[in-house]
C-alpha cells in the first residue's frame, strides 16, 4: 500500500502540489482528505462505485448510509438532479456555499453507486477555499466526515490522518477546522420539505426563506 502525503495548505507552493496530488489521486480512483467549513471530510470521485466502496471501507460504515456530495458550484445541482424545485433554488441562494445539505431525488441516468439512496442524494456546496478549489478541478465528490465510524469527527487533518492512515493517498491540510458542528440536512423530496438533522442553518432560518414551517424529523 502506497504512503499518503500531507499538504499544508496554508503555503502558496505546498497547497498548489498539495491540490495538483489531490485532483490526481481522485481521477485514479484514490481517496483524499480535505478541510470543509464543518469538520474535515474523506472523499472520492462520486461517479467511481470502486472508490466510493472504498471510502466505506476505510471508514468502517456499509452502504446503508449512502455518502453525501460535495459541490464546487451552484450551476452543477442541474447536472445531478431530476430538477430543481424553486424551493432548493431559494436555500441554494441563501445558503450555499455554507452549512446546508438538501436531498433531492438524483436523475435517473446517473452512473453512480453512493449506497443505499433510494433514488436520492444528497448535496452540499462548502464554504472552504481549498474544498471549492478541488471540487471545481474534479468535478462533484462523495464526501463523508474523516472518521473511522463510530469515533469523534476529525477538525485536523492530523486527526483524520490518526484514524485512516495510508487507506489516504493524500491528506490537505487546512488548519483546524473549529467546532464539530455538522451542517443542517434539509429532506426536500415530499410534498413538505423535512429537516432529517439540525446543525449549522437553523430550522427558523430556513422557515424564513421558504415562507413556511418545516417538519423535523424524529
Amino acid at each position: 500500500m502506497p504512503v499518503s502525503t500531507m499538504y499544508d495548505c496554508s503555503r502558496n507552493d505546498t497547497r498548489e502540489a498539495g491540490l495538483a496530488a489531490a485532483a490526481g489521486a481522485v481521477r485514479s480512483g484514490g481517496l483524499v482528505v480535505l478541510p470543509t467549513d464543518t469538520v474535515y471530510g474523506i472523499g472520492c470521485d462520486a461517479f467511481d462505485a470502486n472508490a466510493v466502496r472504498s471510502l466505506l471501507a476505510a471508514k468502517g460504515r456499509g452502504p446503508d448510509m449512502p455518502v453525501p456530495v460535495l459541490v464546487g458550484s451552484w450551476s452543477t445541482v442541474d447536472g445531478l438532479t431530476m430538477s430543481v424545485p424553486s424551493r432548493a433554488r431559494s436555500l441554494i441562494e441563501a445558503f450555499w456555499p455554507g452549512g446546508l445539505s438538501i436531498v433531492l431525488a438524483h436523475a435517473p441516468s446517473l452512473a453512480w453507486d453512493l449506497g443505499e439512496t433510494r433514488g436520492t442524494v444528497m448535496l452540499r456546496m462548502p464554504l472552504h477555499p481549498v474544498a471549492l478549489e478541488l471540487l471545481r478541478e474534479v468535478g462533484p465528490m462523495a464526501v463523508s466526515s474523516a472518521n473511522r465510524s463510530g469515533h469523534p469527527p476529525a477538525t485536523t487533518a492530523g486527526e483524520a490522518r490518526e484514524q485512516l492512515g495510508d487507506l489516504v493517498t493524500v491528506y490537505l491540510d487546512g488548519g483546524p477546522s473549529g467546532d464539530r458542528v455538522p451542517s443542517t440536512i434539509v429532506d426536500l423530496t415530499g410534498a413538505k420539505p423535512v429537516v432529517l438533522r439540525e446543525g449549522e442553518v437553523s430550522t427558523a432560518a430556513l422557515a424564513e426563506v421558504l415562507g413556511t414551517e418545516l417538519e423535523v424529523a424524529r
